[in-house]
């Protein structure tokens, strides 16, 4: 029993390295990201000019966080030779569209084939080539290789099957499409989950509005309810966290679910389920109520374009709620100890 409580708490340790490192690129990519749409004054990217510039480069600080995640994660295990198999690993992961989940379970597959590989002997002229050029290059090959070869058609096959059972869902009662459609959009923050239901709702945006009225709320209670968390109870979060909190309130504020991931990378068993009760009650709300939204985005920023916006602030609000108590009663409080490491 020790031996794997050890074990567990070596694993969170794996994690939270890799998310110390990622955190930086997910605050400045999603403040850039937020602010270009806030100036721009639309839910929607910017087409053109200095706003669409800045998009770019938010955009840029999302797609390196993933593989700044896996890479540290495999780095935190297997030191400076599974950086590359954890980066280009987790990379390809995204393209395949695993999200930063995929990107987590790459890193520990990079860290643990790497570290495999160098329990394989080698000779004394050898050892020294070994961690440069040998286990890079083989971890690399083997997890690419796991990822294009084994998890790559499953998740492209998952994705296909999960929007054909939505669009056969459209038939069932609000309250059940919300709780689905809440559920799955705060599930993995724009991961392939979150963008089935979304691409599901916004498609659908000129016939049936009510979807986004829906999903828009779901979209950005994740980073607000985690936002509200380090609010009521900051003893919980380290002072890196709460300073991640402050960047969500504004990712959450104009739609970018990706807000809650810094905090659902640290301790994704308390924080996932958070998320999704938060994203369900905050659906259900804005069905049940009738909000329509015009515009194929979520949060506050979309307001202008809103049919019933007293009930999807409602909405918003209740979900963040249910999100931040939930996961703070889940979560335990900090020791002293590692609040003084933080």
């Amino acid at each position: 029993m020790n031996s794997f409580k050890a074990e567990l708490i070596q694993l969170r340790s794996h994690l939270l390295t890799g998310t110390s490192y990622m955190i930086p690129f997910v605050v400045a990519g999603g403040v850039l990201l937020s602010l270009s749409v806030m100036l721009h004054g639309k839910g929607e990217p910017p087409e053109h000019g200095f706003l669409k510039d800045m998009w770019d480069m938010g955009v840029a600080g999302f797609t390196l966080f993933i593989p700044v995640l896996g890479g540290y994660i495999a780095w935190s295990i297997a030191s400076r030779p599974g950086l590359a198999p954890g980066m280009i690993g987790a990379w390809l992961a995204a393209q395949c569209g695993a999200g930063f989940l995929g990107a987590m379970i790459v890193g520990f597959l990079a860290g643990y084939i790497v570290n495999m590989l160098k329990k394989i002997p080698l000779s004394a002229t050898m050892k020294p080539v070994g961690s440069i050029f040998i286990y890079p290059l083989v971890g690399t090959f083997l997890t690419s290789a796991l990822v294009i070869w084994v998890i790559g058609q499953p998740i492209a096959s998952m994705m296909n099957h999960l929007n054909e059972w939505l669009h056969s869902m459209q038939g069932l009662s609000k309250v059940s499409l919300g709780a689905i459609l809440g559920g799955m959009t705060a599930f993995d923050m724009g991961g392939p989950i979150n963008k089935v239901a979304t691409l599901f709702a916004q498609t659908q945006v000129k016939d049936h509005p009510y979807l986004m009225g829906g999903v828009g709320v779901a979209i950005c209670t994740p980073p607000l309810g985690m936002w509200l968390a380090t609010l009521l109870s900051p003893k919980k979060y380290s002072a890196e966290e709460r300073q991640a909190g402050k960047a969500a309130l504004a990712m959450g504020l104009i739609g970018i679910s990706e807000g809650a991931i810094p905090f659902a990378v640290a301790d994704p068993v308390r924080v996932i389920p958070a998320i999704v009760l938060g994203g369900i009650t905050g659906n259900v709300i804005g069905f049940m109520a009738g909000v329509i939204n015009h515009a194929p985005w979520g949060g506050w920023i979309v307001l202008p374009v809103v049919e019933g916006r007293l009930w999807y602030v409602l909405a918003t609000v209740a979900g963040a709620l249910v999100t931040a108590i939930a996961v703070n009663l889940m979560k335990p409080g900090k020791t002293s100890e590692e609040q003084n490491k933080a």
